[in-house]
């Protein structure tokens, strides 16, 4: 059964109903045969992005940047998986207080590295996520997963 692995550093409410939405799309009815792991980013392995078909990776704007515990969890990764993650998919979620810019270029150039093929558009948001911003993120999970459907 394909793998989706939901990679997150969740410290807020608005982080938490951004993953929550991005779940509920992800384990839709609709979406069948499609495993989904969620592992926070301080604890997720290369054994975990290895095990995995696609990736989802959500995290706050801090300071400007990705979260300490996703960059740590990216590093990690980074030359285990090189070579066999290559064109996998993947999509990604942030949320700021004011400007999630430096945390969209990082996570663009990291996973560019990685040679990841990006399945879906970043959802961004910067304040409360209002009603279409967690639609957006329930839409990113279910386009992940269904992607990997057989």
């Amino acid at each position: 059964m394909p793998t989706l692995l939901i990679v997150h550093h969740t410290p807020s409410p608005n982080c938490q109903a951004m993953l929550e939405a991005v779940v509920s799309g992800a384990t839709a009815p609709e979406i069948e045969n499609v495993e989904v792991v969620r592992r926070p980013a301080l604890s997720a392995t290369a054994s975990d992005v290895l095990d995995a078909d696609a990736y989802l990776l959500g995290t706050p704007a801090n300071l400007g940047y990705i979260s300490g515990a996703l960059k740590h969890f990216l590093d990690q990764i980074y030359y285990p998986c090189l070579d066999a993650t290559r064109g996998r998919p993947f999509g990604y979620y942030v949320h700021g207080g004011s400007d999630v810019t430096g945390a969209v270029r990082a996570i663009d150039a990291i996973t560019t590295g990685l040679a990841w093929r990006r399945a879906a558009q970043p959802v961004t948001v910067t304040g409360e996520p209002g009603k279409a911003d967690i639609e957006a993120c329930w839409e990113l999970g279910a386009t992940l997963a269904a992607g990997l459907m057989e």
